[in-house]
């Protein structure tokens, strides 16, 4: 049986752990509006760079493992349920459009799974710039606005969309493909780098929650959204 990688389990759990914080955060201020409170900086920094970490992460990890279409096709479709659930909340209770979820982080990931074959036999000497590169792109398209409403895929936006999760491919991509780089350098020998650290109690709890990832992110929400509830009843 293939051993697993230790630290970079524990540092997806840590990911999906700040991500259920701050979607808990952000139902209990803005969606549900239970308490007034101003978002401190550490929500910023990590709303807008623990996904960068999670793209990292998942671009180190596809290099390790197998059958990228195949998981790419699950993440994506776990993507679309999101978005299904999403647009529910929308049209059928009253929720701001706002809330509807077009291209969120599965179906970013899902996507760069799908397109990863394509890269996979490049050198990580390639690989690097390339996805410095769309990177770059994608955080200038940040600054832009198009006409077309159908771009948002690739971080082109009309000027009327909206999204409470948005992860387009750039330049989200172009961080999954240095994260590839860096699973080609530092995993090329596909083995922790810290193997005496493996299994210790706090640690053991993040790896769980790291392999549960997906299940954690698709669950997290119908959770947090039936506590939010249950405290409106309660006010």
């Amino acid at each position: 049986m293939k051993r697993r990688i230790w630290e970079l389990d524990a540092f997806r759990g840590i990911c999906i752990i700040g991500v259920v914080i701050v979607h808990l955060v952000y139902d209990l201020v803005d969606l549900y509006k239970i308490i007034d409170w101003k978002y401190p900086d550490w929500f910023w920094f990590v709303k807008q760079w623990g996904g960068v970490l999670f793209l990292l992460l998942s671009g180190t990890c596809i290099t390790l493992g197998k059958h990228p279409v195949r998981r790419g096709l699950i993440v994506f479709g776990a993507g679309l349920v999101i978005s299904i659930v999403t647009w529910a909340m929308y049209a059928w209770f009253n929720f701001n459009k706002g809330i509807i979820i077009y291209f969120g982080v599965l179906h970013c990931l899902g996507v760069c799974m799908l397109l990863w074959p394509i890269f996979r036999k490049l050198p990580w000497w390639i690989l690097l710039p390339i996805g410095i590169g769309l990177a770059w792109l994608g955080l200038y398209f940040k600054g832009l606005t198009v006409e077309s409403p159908y771009l948002f895929p690739i971080g082109l936006t009309a000027k009327q969309f909206a999204s409470s999760d948005f992860f387009p491919l750039l330049p989200h991509f172009g961080f999954f493909l240095v994260g590839s780089a860096i699973g080609k350098t530092l995993y090329r020998k596909k083995e922790s780098l810290l193997p005496q650290l493996d299994g210790k109690p706090v640690i053991g709890f993040f790896q769980w929650c790291g392999r549960q990832s997906l299940w954690i992110y698709l669950i997290h929400q119908p959770i947090l959204n039936g506590i939010c509830m249950l405290l409106m009843e309660l006010k």
